[in-house]
């Protein structure tokens, strides 16, 4: 997950992006500002840094002095970038990171781990239902599915059964109590996995909708890339891979039928104007996984636009 002190594949994202000077890069998710600061290091340039979480925002303000006003900040989310930039000018790199911040997962009022008991709340902008709400209000039928399908959590019926039961006795309002609840239903598969892991990633793509902002900018990036552009990707489990591999695989003509993701535009163009960077996704060096075991599960994709596709904005 991202991390405030070791950006997740920092030198393979800077690598891919092919930096330029005078560029305009896009970090869709702003939180440490790792990418940020390296992308402005890298050359004289301009960085837009899109967060929802207000505190990674007011984080940023030291970043964007420090690099005398280079760095432009959005409280939004990246899944409504197009809305954002439509009307300027094309990006030459556009980067996500969809992990979670470790400044959210340190602290434990956010309630997004369960290695602290805090509140169980999981929203990233501190708005709309928490996981608290999830759990305590939604039928068992529902919280089943949603564990299964973003968790790929097997015993999910049994984990809702214990959810209802629980919360007839009392109100689920910590990430502790929660976690002890479906410790109980799934027995641990190996020593240094938690078996709450899977159920707290489900609840988390949950409240936030996640993947249905990763949807909204995968339709979003390639129309904001200006020609020669590069739209990079790191992701952290395989239901994120598997949407973005698919989206970039269509993006790049490598199936045989048409695009969701192409703008219908550039679906009618002869020539596709998108190509895979790499064959196969990065995944972290060796050495990165001894200084940040968070990055063990980390992918990177990435899609090229070609020099000679006309700017789709």
């Amino acid at each position: 997950m991202h991390n405030g002190h070791y950006p997740v594949m920092l030198s393979e994202v800077i690598k891919s992006l092919h930096i330029k000077k005078n560029g305009r890069y896009l970090d869709g998710t702003f939180g440490g500002g790792g990418y940020s600061r390296a992308i402005l290091s890298a050359e004289d340039n301009i960085v837009h840094a899109i967060d929802r979480d207000p505190d990674a925002i007011e984080r940023g303000h030291k970043l964007a002095e420090e690099f005398s006003q280079r760095l432009h900040l959005h409280q939004s989310t990246f899944g409504d970038m197009y809305t954002l930039f439509k009307n300027e000018s094309p990006f030459d790199g556009i980067v996500l990171d969809l992990g979670v911040s470790s400044f959210q997962l340190d602290q434990a009022e956010r309630g997004f781990s369960f290695r602290f008991d805090g509140k169980l709340d999981m929203r990233m902008s501190a708005k709309g239902p928490s996981a608290a709400d999830i759990v305590n209000t939604e039928s068992e039928e529902n919280i089943a599915d949603i564990l299964y399908h973003y968790g790929e959590e097997k015993r999910s019926r049994h984990i809702a059964r214990a959810i209802i039961q629980a919360r007839a006795q009392s109100p689920i309002t910590t990430t502790f109590a929660l976690a002890d609840i479906i410790r109980s239903c799934v027995p641990r598969e190996r020593h240094n996995f938690d078996p709450a892991t899977r159920s707290f990633q489900a609840l988390r793509i949950a409240v936030n909708d996640e993947l249905g902002e990763l949807e909204r900018a995968l339709i979003s990036a390639p129309q904001l890339l200006a020609p020669g552009g590069i739209f990079v990707v790191v992701t952290f489990h395989s239901l994120e891979d598997r949407l973005v591999k698919r989206a970039m695989t269509q993006l790049s003509g490598k199936t045989a039928h048409k695009s969701r993701y192409l703008p219908v535009e550039l679906d009618a163009a002869k020539e596709n104007p998108f190509s895979l960077l790499y064959s196969k996704p990065l995944s972290p060096s060796e050495e990165e996984l001894k200084q940040n075991t968070r990055s063990r599960s980390a992918r990177l994709r990435a899609l090229y636009r070609h020099d000679n596709a006309g700017a789709q904005v």
